[in-house]
């Protein structure tokens, strides 16, 4: 075959360190507008970012040209230096250790786009760290609670 044809879709999970709250909600838009800018040089386009307080969800279709965990380390490192240059408040900002990436299939783009998008009504009802565990036992990923969360 002469050309190299992929349809990666992932779902990108990660949160704060030690989930501190400080996502605020004014400033969303335009750090998702960043990190979508990220993901694009990545050639990896997002589809859709959603955030609460204390953590990211992407959906984004993965560049068959880059190794995900330096796509990710990217998107966190670059997005934590732009948070930090937004004032002294967010001077302590970090990203925790660790994400969860999960396949998506194109039939549930729609489906994964109106859980990311509806993120925060989703979050009056579970904390992150049962809707962690729920999507690692959908994607049948093994993980030891000892290292998830530290």
């Amino acid at each position: 075959m002469a050309q190299s044809l992929a349809r990666n879709l992932i779902h990108l999970i990660f949160s704060t360190k030690n989930r501190a709250p400080l996502l605020q909600a004014t400033i969303r838009p335009e750090r998702h507008g960043y990190m979508a800018g990220i993901f694009t040089n990545w050639e990896s386009p997002a589809i859709i970012l959603g955030s609460v307080a204390d953590h990211v969800h992407a959906l984004f279709g993965f560049s068959k040209n880059h190794a995900l965990v330096k796509a990710v380390e990217e998107v966190k490192r670059g997005s934590s230096k732009w948070m930090k240059a937004k004032g002294k408040e967010f001077a302590p900002f970090a990203w925790q250790n660790g994400y969860g990436a999960f396949s998506v299939s194109s039939s549930m783009v729609n489906t994964v786009s109106r859980y990311i998008a509806n993120q925060e009504e989703h979050h009056r009802q579970v904390v992150f760290q049962d809707e962690f565990r729920k999507s690692c036992r959908r994607h049948d990923v093994d993980f030891d609670e000892r290292f998830v969360w530290g």
